[in-house]
């Protein structure tokens, strides 16, 4: 209803109507094809040359459907667009105001048959023309989503909660020794202490907190982001320790070892910056680089 021009594609999955939970009428169909061919009638109704096809994706619902062609010409619109606010009252107060005939009827057939079905015209007060308000109270989205995942903060105050939770964790425990099983050698490495989310939370300042409860998942959302300093487990952060991580398979073939190899450290390891005791790992065991001259 945007505009005459509009086209659209459309890959149907969760079953929903437009006020609430898509429900069947069809006993003789699968869910999943009842709910297309009502995606495939909403946009015959909304005057288009409905046209299926099956994506090829990795997924049980692939079947998509285009608009690109209408039905009727452009001095129509506004008569079209009535039907479309009396299509869509008729789903929201009929329960049975639906029309299950196969794909494939004339955009006026179906109309016709829908107002039948729906029982009366709408009042005039219902009707909305081309260019006024779609619903009322609809609001839709962005045409830019904001990404509200913590990958869009800045550098610089990622890094600095970073680095404040770090040493907070830290600072809250004494040094421990990492007893080697294969080398039988005793490591004193600071491994820090595991606090809750909570109690983290509790040590930043207001400001950061503030900006951090934008985002969707907030702090731990951050921390899980930055995996190679921390490891957050039921509500608790620790600090990862990556001479615990278990090492890659060598089962890969050659050819896909090489790759890898190839695409090694191509960051620098946090721990070797600013951790007290520098990296648990050697420098040829750290899938991180030990340094700039390590980069690839």
């Amino acid at each position: 209803r945007s505009s005459y021009s509009c086209c659209y594609f459309v890959l149907p999955c969760c079953f929903f109507d437009f006020h609430g939970k898509y429900r069947r009428r069809q006993s003789k169909k699968t869910q999943y094809r009842e709910y297309l061919d009502f995606v495939t009638q909403v946009g015959f109704v909304c005057g288009f040359h409905v046209e299926e096809d099956c994506l090829r994706i990795p997924s049980t619902k692939r079947v998509s459907f285009i608009g690109k062609s209408r039905t009727y010409p452009a001095a129509e619109r506004a008569l079209i667009d009535k039907q479309i606010t009396h299509f869509i009252n008729s789903r929201r107060t009929c329960a049975v105001a639906t029309c299950d005939r196969r794909v494939g009827f004339n955009h006026k057939d179906h109309c016709g048959d829908l107002c039948k079905e729906a029982g009366s015209e709408p009042p005039e007060d219902e009707t909305e023309t081309a260019g006024t308000v779609w619903m009322p109270g609809f609001q839709p989205r962005e045409k830019v989503e904001q990404i509200r995942n913590c990958a869009s903060l800045p550098r610089d105050f990622v890094d600095e909660v970073v680095l404040n939770v770090a040493n907070l964790l830290l600072n809250a425990a004494p040094q421990k020794s990492y007893f080697d099983k294969q080398g039988g050698n005793m490591n004193t490495w600071n491994q820090g202490e595991s606090l809750s989310l909570r109690e983290v939370a509790e040590h930043l300042n207001k400001e950061t907190l503030k900006k951090l409860k934008s985002e969707y998942g907030g702090l731990q959302t951050l921390l899980k982001n930055n995996h190679q300093v921390f490891e957050v487990l039921n509500g608790k952060v620790h600090i990862r320790d990556w001479r615990k991580e278990k090492p890659p398979s060598k089962a890969k073939p050659e050819v896909k070892r090489r790759l890898s190899a190839e695409a090694f450290k191509t960051r620098l390891c946090w721990f070797f910056i600013h951790h007290p005791d520098g990296c648990s790992l050697p420098s040829e065991a750290c899938p991180y680089a030990h340094g700039t001259e390590e980069l690839r």
